[in-house]
Parts: C-alpha cells; sequence; structure tokens
C-alpha cells in the first residue's frame, strides 16, 4: 500500500517504513503524529481524492529537526560595481512513515524506542597501567613520513651565480 501526500506545498509518494525530509513541522522529536493532506491511496484498488481522500490519513515519527544544505545566492551586475551576496539554509523535519490510514482510523504504532550506545566501562585503581588498546596504535602513516624524510637528506641549495657579463662588441665607429 502507498499513498501520495501533501505537506509544504509538495508533494511526496510514501510507503511505510519511508524516511523523508520535509519542510519543518511542528512536533517534538519521538512523537507521532498524523498528516491529513492525503491525495491518493494506493494499493489492490487505488482511491483517489478530489481533492483529498476522505478519512485517510498517514502516520509519522519524528526522527529529528535539522537545517539543509547552504544555498548562495550571489548576484552581480557588470562595470556597476554592485554585487549581493546572501546565504539561505532551509529548516527540514525528518520523518519515518509507520501507517497509512483509512476510515478515520487511530495510529496503532507507537514510536520506536532507541538504541541506546554502549558504556564504556571506566578504568578501576587496579587497571590503571593498562591503556585502551585505541590508544596504544599510533598512526604508522606519519611514521614513514619521518623515514623517507631521514634516509634521504636534501642537499643544500647553492647560491646562484649572476650570469657572466657578454664580451664587449667590437666598437661600431672604429675605421682602419
Amino acid at each position: 500500500m502507498f499513498a501520495v501526500i501533501k505537506t509544504g506545498g509538495r508533494q511526496y509518494r510514501v510507503v511505510p517504513d519511508d524516511v523523508l525530509e520535509i519542510g519543518k513541522i511542528a512536533g517534538e522529536v519521538g512523537t507521532i503524529m498524523q498528516l491529513g493532506e492525503v491525495l491518493l491511496v494506493g494499493g489492490e484498488q487505488a482511491v483517489l481524492g478530489a481533492p483529498t481522500v476522505a478519512g485517510a490519513s498517514v502516520a509519522d515519527e519524528v526522527l529529528q529537526h535539522k537545517r539543509g544544505p547552504k544555498i548562495i545566492a550571489f548576484k552581480k551586475r557588470r562595470r556597476k560595481n554592485s554585487r549581493r551576496k546572501r546565504g539561505y539554509r532551509d529548516e527540514i523535519t525528518v520523518l519515518r512513515v509507520t501507517e497509512i490510514l483509512t476510515d478515520n482510523k487511530q495510529p496503532t504504532i507507537g514510536p520506536r524506542p532507541k538504541k541506546e550506545k554502549p558504556v564504556v566501562a571506566a578504568p578501576t585503581e587496579g587497571d590503571e597501567g593498562e591503556a585502551p588498546k585505541a590508544a596504544k596504535k599510533k598512526a604508522p602513516a606519519k611514521k614513514a613520513v619521518a623515514k623517507k624524510a631521514a634516509a634521504k637528506p636534501r642537499a643544500k641549495p647553492e647560491a646562484k651565480k649572476a650570469p657572466a657579463k657578454k664580451a664587449a662588441s667590437k666598437a661600431k665607429g672604429t675605421k682602419k
């Protein structure tokens, strides 16, 4: 089953478990929202709205609010000494589609639990002598560069000598 929804003046084709970025909408991260402007519900029998499908909605989980890439608007009028540079970043809400609902139903699937990061135990008094393995490793690339520099010392550049002056040409004007 799929649906075509309209939000922020744009239309999106969505299926359950889709992640999409739309213009910023109000809602806290981790909550379930319903988008009610459904233009089409597809499946075995497609239902086309005029302009929207009555009783249809799409349930979404808000994943995060963020800003889009920077867009630079640079305007220049040649030979007029006129330049204007203006930057802009869009406000974006990232959603995950949980369900496509019809017949005025309410969402049944709640937000997914967040994955917890594994907690690294702090070293105790007995473990002070042991450093983590990641800290013991050194970058081999830096050593290789240092060895190359030590193996091939550069010769000192000799001072450039001024070019020799040309021999004076025979004087023009002397007659024999």
